[in-house]
């Protein structure tokens, strides 16, 4: 059987107070494409219930989206960040500590996912890249998403060294914020060029934890890329035989 790559949603805040959830379907593509079933995971009120969702699943896909509340890490907002979604962290963060804590299944970060990723395992951000002196990273409506935007250098002999096969990679790029001070227990697996903003962290050992800045759920042209998929659907499948 397929394994089931549970993907979390954004929140579109309506007017009327209905709001939305939604995807990009590029996510469930890149699934797809791999070999895995996706399933949308939405925010619920109840963080209590990603749990039970969690428990029916092979593999989680923690998607890109608005900022996170810097409150969660200790901070406090600015007039830099965007419209946070208080309920969006809450359900995110606690299916990270779930699966993370408590399960050995595979987890891919993306984007926003791998500034939740860093903050549930005890890290924190950097609010707002220019303003901290950092070259622009939002390049969103200046290039197609497939197209590269930047070079990153990845750590040799990391995971995301063996999934992209290089030393050195191009990366689309479409944020404002960053990982800052990385979580205890994972290690830094790609920085940007030339800047050195963290582009990939990922937890050391067996198992699969990994979270890139970057957009490769978009890269369809780019096999490396896609890769990053097919490792989570193989990772997701081991875990599924275990059940």
């Amino acid at each position: 059987m397929k394994p089931l790559i549970g993907i979390s949603c954004s929140i579109d805040a309506a007017d009327t107070g209905a709001n939305k959830e939604f995807l990009n379907d590029t996510y469930f593509e890149a699934i797809e494409n791999a070999g895995g079933v996706p399933v949308i995971l939405p925010n619920t009120h109840d963080p209590s219930l990603q749990v039970e969702m969690a428990k029916r699943l092979d593999g989680f896909v923690i998607s890109g989206g608005p900022d996170l509340d810097p409150r969660i890490f200790g901070s406090r907002a600015t007039g830099k960040l965007g419209r946070m979604y208080p309920r969006r962290d809450a359900a995110e963060l606690a299916l990270l500590k779930y699966v993370i804590e408590e399960t050995d299944k595979p987890v891919l970060g993306i984007c926003r996912g791998i500034q939740s990723l860093n903050v549930a395992l005890g890290g924190d951000l950097i609010l707002d890249l220019p303003s901290e002196g950092y070259p622009e990273h939002a390049f969103a409506g200046k290039y197609d998403r497939w197209e590269e935007a930047h070079d990153i250098e990845v750590e040799k002999g990391s995971k995301l060294y063996e999934i992209l096969g290089s030393e050195k990679a191009g990366v689309n790029s479409f944020h404002h914020q960053a990982v800052g001070k990385p979580a205890p227990g994972v290690i830094v697996s790609a920085k940007s060029v030339p800047d050195g903003v963290v582009e990939a962290v990922e937890v050391p050992g067996e198992r699969f934890i990994l979270g890139v800045q970057w957009h490769p759920e978009c890269m369809v042209y780019h096999d490396a890329q896609q890769n990053i998929f097919r490792t989570l659907v193989k990772e997701a499948v081991k875990t599924a035989e275990k059940a």
